[in-house]
């Protein structure tokens, strides 16, 4: 089932809260080992493992005494600070004790959203990679606001299979896969062993949130997977509390559920534009625009748009949507929302007459724009 694994040479480790912290209980040690010495295992094989852990909010809710994840911001970023000191030194305990080296990496959605900070994060994960050190992330919950954080550890991790271009995202969580109804709830659900990444129907089979812990549910996971997929990576859901599972999974041995990416890579720019989470504004096409974009690759343009929505700068991403409101492209945009409201419906020849200059003729060049 899992040979496509066989073949994997980076991997992204994604464990969630309810198994870091024993379903709320404190950091579960027993379990923190038992992965520091699989990626250890995975490591010797000659593979390379960035390792993604929730928890800290978890873990500073349990320090603190608090039995409910709370729902005010500042608390959940008190919690998480508290929780991160203590999920850092166990894992940099359980590491050392097989000569690994690891880091600490807190990322916002700022920091991809931002193309610099983007490359920088990048560049950070690639040369970590390279010294051998096992880098581990989490979101940086003590500065995120509402508007910038990433809402749950899934999206994190397909976010950073992309952004360093894995082969695998294996998502450790208390299932053993990824049921046709939900477990437990009694009845015959049968575990889905092999999928496609991005299966509208596996999306519908996916359940809620598991947990008072957890922030994200099945639904999260396969979205996860469909997002990963877009850089050509397969996604693994399995149980975190299998014996050996990871280097079981980087043999290629068949455990949890498979979700396959079928789509063609995209280019590392094109990869940047479709994670965009937080499009500043959107552009409604006309049939003709939607046709050049997605049959001919073709660059927007302003005679093609005939709705503006929101408010953005030149070079912010947008989202093109059809006259449906069905999102087809999205790309970085030549015009900030004022003008390019003035210049919808127009040839690109009136551009200078209505703005009294001209920037570029194109509203988003195509290598600026991606298809979705």
């Amino acid at each position: 089932m899992t040979s496509v694994l066989e073949k994997a040479q980076r991997f992204v480790v994604k464990v969630g809260s309810s198994l870091v912290t024993n379903e709320g209980r404190g950091l579960d040690l027993d379990a923190l080992t038992r992965w520091a010495g699989e990626i250890a295992e995975v490591r010797r094989m000659g593979r390379e493992v960035v390792l993604v852990s929730s928890g800290a909010v978890a873990a500073g809710m349990q320090r603190l005494g608090w039995k409910r994840r709370p729902h005010a911001l500042h608390e959940l970023q008190a919690a998480a600070a508290v929780g991160q000191m203590g999920l850092i030194q166990v894992y940099e305990s359980c590491f050392r004790k097989h000569a690994l080296l690891s880091s600490q990496v807190l990322l916002t959605h700022e920091d991809l959203a931002d193309r610099k900070r983007y490359l920088n994060a990048r560049s950070t994960l690639r040369t970590l990679l390279e010294l051998g050190v096992i880098p581990i992330i989490n979101e940086n919950d003590t500065v995120a606001s509402d508007e910038i954080r990433f809402g749950d550890n899934d999206t994190l991790a397909a976010l950073v299979t992309n952004l360093i271009e894995a082969d695998a995202l294996v998502i450790l969580t208390d299932q053993d896969g990824l049921y046709d109804s939900d477990p437990r709830r009694g009845g015959a659900a049968k575990l889905i062993a092999q999928g496609r990444a991005g299966d509208p129907a596996l999306e519908a089979m996916a359940g809620g949130t598991g947990s008072a812990i957890a922030l994200g549910g099945m639904l999260t996971k396969v979205l996860a997977a469909k997002r990963a997929a877009r850089s050509g990576a397969h996604t693994v859901i399995a149980s975190g509390r299998e014996d050996g599972v990871l280097p079981r999974l980087a043999r290629g041995e068949g455990i949890g559920t498979l979700l396959v990416a079928e789509r063609a890579t995209l280019a590392a720019r094109k990869q940047w534009l479709a994670d965009q989470l937080q499009v500043r504004g959107s552009l409604t096409l006309d049939a003709g625009a939607v046709k050049a974009l997605t049959v001919h690759g073709k660059s927007l343009l302003p005679i093609g748009v005939h709705e503006v929505t929101g408010e953005f700068d030149r070079g912010e991403a947008v989202s093109c949507l059809d006259e449906s409101r069905r999102e087809v492209a999205r790309g970085l945009v030549n015009y900030n929302a004022a003008e390019t409201r003035r210049i919808l419906r127009a040839p690109s020849s009136e551009i200078e007459a209505r703005l009294g200059y001209v920037d570029e003729p194109e509203l988003i060049h195509r290598d600026n724009l991606v298809l979705l």
